[in-house]
């Protein structure tokens, strides 16, 4: 049997145990007698930490993904990053250099997405561009599912194209970003399970560009699949520190939003992302 025969397997038996899962929950079954409900005790935030709306900033990705943003632009974000503790600043990759040059120094690490908003890409162009990102500076790479081909039922490429990052990128962790809102609930189990397989650190909800951003109901399901040792960022419509309590209470260990300041401080803002 070929690599490739060997690798369509693979996926494949990936997703029909995803699917089988879908449906025993969807029945109010276990997803299986030997497969109890994982321990999420190390992936939830704990809850009773947060005491003011400034305790939710280690666990907050402040962003600027606008296509417009300029350097200062960035210099300001990154050095809003630095002035509240922000655990990441989350920018293009043609900005990662000057976010790192700023942020030097501080707990606070870049970020660039890659294959950034639709995730149609070449697999080789996404790892080109993580490679590039990481030597320009970034400490996590945030990249797009390649949503065309999971909705082909293409799951040897989805495969392929995740973990083509994720070898450009080691040791530097990868969170890959479905895009739920333009996703079935099957698919959305899917894409998280083949995501796990192919080694990401986190699996991501949305870009901030596509129909819908993150909702409760969709990192419940996504903490539910991949259980205790990938990470579930929500992104996309977090605007207050409602609700970015809401997304902690789902199952989230890292939220992305450019209102970072506005939750931090109480309050509420109209940023799309």
């Amino acid at each position: 049997m070929s690599d490739s025969e060997d690798l369509f397997h693979f996926v494949e038996d990936i997703a029909e145990q995803a699917r089988r899962r879908l449906q025993a929950w969807k029945e109010g079954q276990a997803p299986g007698a030997s497969a109890p409900a994982p321990d999420l005790s190390t992936a939830r935030v704990d809850l009773e930490t947060l005491r003011s709306h400034a305790d939710l900033a280690p666990y907050i990705d402040h962003t600027l993904l606008k296509p417009e943003a300029r350097a200062e632009d960035v210099v300001k974000v990154a050095e809003e990053a630095r002035q509240y503790g922000f655990a990441t600043v989350c920018v293009n990759s043609a900005h990662v250099a000057t976010a790192a040059r700023v942020l030097a120094g501080t707990s606070t690490v870049p970020i660039a997405v890659v294959g950034f908003p639709l995730g149609a890409s070449l697999p080789s162009a996404k790892a080109f561009e993580a490679r590039e990102s990481i030597r320009a500076g970034a400490r996590e790479i945030d990249m797009v599912l390649n949503v065309g081909a999971l909705k082909a039922h293409d799951y040897a490429l989805v495969h392929q194209d995740i973990a083509a990052v994720v070898e450009a990128s080691r040791p530097v962790p990868v969170k890959v970003i479905l895009e739920t809102a333009l996703l079935t609930d099957e698919e959305k189990v899917i894409a998280c399970s083949l995501s796990k397989a192919a080694g990401a650190a986190f699996v991501k909800t949305s870009t901030g560009f596509g129909p819908g951003g993150a909702t409760e109901a969709d990192v419940a399901l996504m903490r539910r699949v991949v259980g205790d040792t990938v990470g579930v960022k929500a992104s996309g419509g977090i605007r207050s520190a409602e609700d970015a309590m809401k997304m902690l209470r789902a199952g989230a260990n890292r939220l992305g939003a450019s209102a970072s300041v506005a939750i931090v401080s109480g309050q509420s803002s109209t940023a799309k992302y």
